[in-house]
This record gives structure tokens, C-alpha cells and sequence, in this order.
């Protein structure tokens, strides 16, 4: 995969993010975000500390132009930067930094590519949900909202994310 066509692509999700968050406010207990998948899918050939600056970057891009909650979303997606290497390890395997590859929707399949992406929106999840709470909110509530928006989101974050890991970025004409 070439970088200007992940690059584009990441950017291009970037946007949707944003008018999601402006447009689709579906209710109370749901938030749509695709953000986790985005950093999850950044190349392998970057690190721990690239994939936290692009978190942050992104978060920030997001919360400013987006839903106005300019740190929820910085807190919430920096970590998942953190983590990623060790979720890719625990899903993918290590053999995936050892030849270098990144990872994609045909060499890994979709039962990995669900799991990988359901981690990483849960750890996103959570850490919004108890943010945006901040104690003012009911645990029952908080739990909910973390269930349908996990679920909600996981969904269509496989869309987004069989589009940043296409063999077929680079073959742009």
C-alpha cells in the first residue's frame, strides 16, 4: 500500500468522522466514531510514538471541527495508539512486524480484522464513556451507552477499515 493513498483514505475518514459527528447524532446512548479503526490501520512500518501523534492529531482534528469535545476524544484515542503494537501482536500474531506487512482484510480475514477492531473500540469507548460521565452520569446509563456504541460502532468501522487496508490504495489512476 502506498502512503498517498492511505494517507487520502485517512483523511477522506477523517472527514466523515467529522460530519458524523456534526450530522448523525442518533440519541443520548449512541455515539458513532471510527477513529479507533483509523489508528489501529495506520502501517506497520510507524511506531508506538507516530501512531500516538497521529491519535492526537486526528482527536484533535475531530474534537475541534467536530462534536466541540476537544479532549474526549484526544483522551480517549491516545491510548489507543499506545496500545496498538500489543493488540496487533495479540490478534494478528508478531509475524506481522517480523515481515513487515500491514495488516489487511485478505491476508488476516474478517473474524481478526472484527476482533482487532472490537478491541480497539472498547478501549475507546470506555475511556469516552467515563469521561463524558465524569460521575455525573448513572452506571447504568454509562453501560449502555458503552454497549450500543461499541457494537454501533464496530460495525461500521469494518467498513472503514477494509477501505484503509485495500491492496488497491496505491493503484490510484
Amino acid at each position: 500500500m502506498k502512503r498517498g493513498g492511505f494517507l487520502l483514505m485517512y483523511l477522506l475518514l477523517m472527514a466523515v468522522q467529522i460530519l458524523a459527528g456534526n450530522y448523525c447524532n442518533f440519541t443520548q446512548h449512541f455515539t458513532l466514531t471510527i477513529l479507533p479503526v483509523m489508528v489501529l490501520c495506520i502501517p506497520i512500518r510507524y511506531g508506538t510514538i507516530f501512531a500516538m501523534c497521529a491519535a492526537f492529531a486526528t482527536g484533535f482534528c475531530c474534537g475541534f471541527l467536530g462534536d466541540g469535545f476537544l479532549g474526549l476524544a484526544i483522551l480517549a484515542l491516545v491510548p489507543v495508539g499506545l496500545g496498538r503494537k500489543a493488540l496487533i501482536q495479540l490478534v494478528f500474531g508478531s509475524e506481522v512486524f517480523s515481515r513487515g506487512e500491514d495488516i489487511s482484510f485478505r491476508r488476516q480475514g474478517v473474524p481478526k480484522m472484527a476482533l482487532a477492531t472490537l478491541i480497539a473500540t472498547a478501549v475507546y469507548m470506555a475511556i469516552y464513556v467515563w469521561a463524558d460521565g465524569a460521575g455525573t452520569l448513572s452506571f447504568r446509563f454509562c453501560l449502555t451507552k458503552f454497549l450500543i456504541s461499541t457494537l454501533g460502532s464496530t460495525a461500521v468501522s469494518l467498513f472503514a477499515a477494509h477501505l484503509l487496508t485495500s491492496d488497491d490504495l496505491g493503484k490510484w489512476k
